[in-house]
């Protein structure tokens, strides 16, 4: 079984699908937790808020998600 790796881009913005990852598609998650959870941590502010960029599309910015995985890989 082939792993897929998934390179962020160095400017720009991520869906939710592609931070928790999707297996309907087999998008790896970046962070490997639920949707939910992700989306309560946003809540709470444990994890970056979102950007609205239209009415029904939400999105996080590339740099914020990248320091929050070197703040999770260096936390363990």
């Amino acid at each position: 079984m082939a792993t897929t790796t998934y390179q962020l881009p160095e400017t720009g913005f991520l869906r939710i699908w592609q931070i928790v990852g999707n297996p309907k598609t087999n998008t790896p998650a970046l962070i490997p937790i639920g949707r939910t959870t992700f989306l309560n941590g946003v809540k709470s502010g444990k994890y970056p808020k979102p950007v609205k960029l239209g009415e029904r599309t939400t999105a996080w910015r590339v740099e914020d998600i990248r320091a929050l995985v070197e703040q999770l890989g260096q936390s363990q």
